[in-house]
């Protein structure tokens, strides 16, 4: 089996003002020769519903507030196809899960790991939570802050 060859994106406004939204766009980009099933969870193509980045205002860790979610078993819908060279994306607005009511520079993460990445369709949805995880190294974004 070949190892999922994926490339991951993160954009967002350089600068924003304190009380305005800020948007994250995630992009997943397969650079493989084949399709992929990644799992949605605990990444940005779901939402945050959970601690899928890291943020940071001036170094100083940012902690998440947003909703937590207690699941069952994935169902092959919780997977995204990605088809090879194909991108699937979404934006997620971030200071509805993390606090961001001071002025500063923010830097979003993500956490570079994918839960489950599958090769082959039939794999999905994997039995007994026999996920395979997948590294992805994803640049972060700064967004600075100012007063109003």
């Amino acid at each position: 089996m070949t190892t999922p060859n994926l490339e991951c994106t993160l954009s967002a406004p350089a600068t924003a003002r304190v009380g305005e939204s800020v948007e994250v766009l995630f992009q997943l980009t397969n650079r493989s020769a084949q399709a992929l099933w990644v799992l949605k969870w605990q990444t940005p193509l779901e939402g945050i519903l959970g601690t899928v980045f890291q943020v940071t205002r001036d170094g100083t860790e940012v902690e998440y507030q947003g909703r937590m979610v207690k699941r069952a078993a994935p169902s092959a819908s919780s997977y995204e196809a990605i088809a090879p060279g194909a991108t699937v994306e979404n934006r997620v607005e971030v200071t509805q899960s993390y606090d961001f009511k001071k002025p500063g520079t923010y830097r979003i993460t993500f956490r570079d790991e994918l839960m489950d990445v599958a090769t082959r369709q039939e794999d999905v949805p994997r039995l007994n939570g026999d996920y395979k995880s997948t590294p992805v190294k994803c640049a972060p974004v700064d967004v600075t802050l100012t007063a109003r």
